[in-house]
């Protein structure tokens, strides 16, 4: 089967180069055959998040801030203008068929800080859930040269990696991997299909070739590594064309990069290996029991809290009698969650002043004894 057709949560980059005109107008032209085919995709039942450049392209010429490079300032300012008219142009666009637009605001920070990436990716899950359709975009306007992504190719692999999609699609002004720049050598390899992301791989990456864009190869293989480590297939494909999601599915000429993994299992295997646990959960029998089933961690199943931990980090799972049953990431800090053990959900709100999740460990954010036996013995 061809991989497009084969993804259940998709997540879709668009650069500056393909959205913007020269003359610092969105393409409508271009925009409304990509929302027909985001369209297409939700009528197969498949999930889209789309990840655009555009705001500061846009905002420029609206500021009069000509062709040249700009300040970090100006950047700020002209990404402030931009997006206003992005984001209208998605909502315009995608409700003509019946799709709902959310716009989400990321930076490099809000994926490393631990409570900011499980709050975002909380709200992506609910916006998925709901049928929306979330539009992200770095957030030029507070971002700085430190803690910015710098390109939205990284912005991409981040979002798959954060909310475990299994696809992930960067639309190009080129139509995938060569194994040199196709625009200054003629010889040049088109490759179809990467298995294995080699140091020879990544040596094909040329400069950035586009005058709107920030990205290039190199970035995109750096979004490859991000993606395959987290389970999730990608594609470099191009975009300058009508309807580039339905050529893919089409089969048409595109680089695809395989993930060894599944987005599920890769994302336990790191909770499994590279998270310390802050603290401790331990949980009576019956909890126990049903996480063997594959349940989530339910507060009413917790008779004692050990450690001073906040939301989103990693904490042990033990059974009364101190023995191991897994780790997870929490959903609560150490402080909220003393509060709601023993109780069941309805009682959070009147406990903590707000409604938070059902689940103290959601079950895709847990790992039990046996599966961190059956993963060392693997190694």
């Amino acid at each position: 089967m061809i991989p497009l057709l084969a993804a259940q949560r998709l997540v879709l980059k668009i650069g500056s180069s393909l959205l913007v005109g020269e003359d610092g107008e969105i393409n409508k032209i271009w925009l409304n055959a990509f929302c027909d085919d985001i369209a297409a995709c939700r009528a197969r039942n498949q999930e889209v998040i789309v990840v655009t450049s555009g705001a500061v392209a846009l905002g420029r010429r609206h500021l009069g801030l000509g062709t040249g490079p700009l300040r970090l300032n100006e950047k700020q300012a002209a990404a402030a203008t931009g997006q206003i008219r992005l984001a209208h142009a998605y909502q315009e666009t995608l409700a003509d068929h019946g799709l709902s637009v959310a716009q989400l605001l990321l930076t490099l920070d809000d994926t490393e800080n631990r409570r900011r990436y499980l709050n975002a990716r909380n709200t992506l899950e609910t916006l998925l859930r709901l049928g929306a359709v979330p539009v992200i975009n770095e957030n030029d306007t507070v971002a700085t040269q430190e803690i910015r992504f710098g390109d939205n190719d990284r912005l991409a692999a981040r979002v798959a990696q954060m909310i475990s999609a299994d696809t992930l699609v960067l639309f190009s002004d080129i139509d995938g991997l060569y194994t040199a720049n196709p625009r200054q050598d003629p010889s040049a390899r088109f490759i179809a299909d990467v298995a294995e992301l080699t140091p020879e791989i990544e040596a094909m990456a040329g400069d950035p070739g586009s005058a709107l864009g920030s990205g290039g190869m190199v970035t995109k293989l750096q979004a490859a590594r991000i993606a395959l480590a987290a389970g999730c297939r990608m594609a470099i494909a191009p975009g300058k064309g009508l309807h580039p999601l339905k050529t893919m599915a089409e089969g048409g000429r595109c680089t695809w990069f395989h993930s060894a993994d599944e987005p599920l299992r890769a994302r336990k295997q790191w909770i499994a290996g590279s998270v310390k646990p802050q603290g401790t959960l331990k949980v009576d029998a019956g909890a126990k029991r049903a996480l063997a089933k594959g349940g989530s961690l339910l507060p009413a199943g917790v008779v004692a809290v050990d450690g001073d931990f906040q939301k989103g980090d990693a904490v042990a799972v033990v059974d009364r009698d101190e023995r191991p049953v897994g780790v997870g990431l929490t959903a609560y800090s150490a402080d909220d969650a003393r509060r709601i053990i023993g109780r069941k959900s309805g009682d959070f709100e009147g406990v903590l002043g707000y409604r938070g999740p059902d689940e103290i460990i959601h079950r895709d954010d847990l790992v039990i004894e046996h599966e961190q036996e059956c993963r060392s013995s693997r190694r």
